[in-house]
């Protein structure tokens, strides 16, 4: 590996899955402007939409995220097609 090239300060890092809740501590270099306090250690929280725990790749549960109605959009234009 080259010397120089990768970061130095790994540090533990809480990431928390908004869609369920789910929480999850991993070593990152990512800054955080937040900080949660688990079994009495504070740590820098990152907060992700979706993750292992709520993608349906990995849950296999189909499930739809529409956060500005675009689903309804397209239905409207384009869902009743069949005649």
């Amino acid at each position: 590996m080259k010397k120089g090239i990768h970061p130095e300060n790994y540090r533990p890092v809480v990431f928390k899955d908004m869609s369920n809740d789910d929480v999850f501590i991993t070593r990152s270099t990512i800054s955080a402007k937040e900080t949660i306090e688990i079994d009495g250690v504070e740590y820098p929280l990152v907060k992700v939409e979706i993750s292992n725990t709520s993608h349906p790749f990995y849950t296999g549960k189909s499930k739809l995220v529409d956060t500005a109605g675009r689903v309804d959009k397209f239905m409207s234009r384009y869902g009743n097609r069949k005649k």
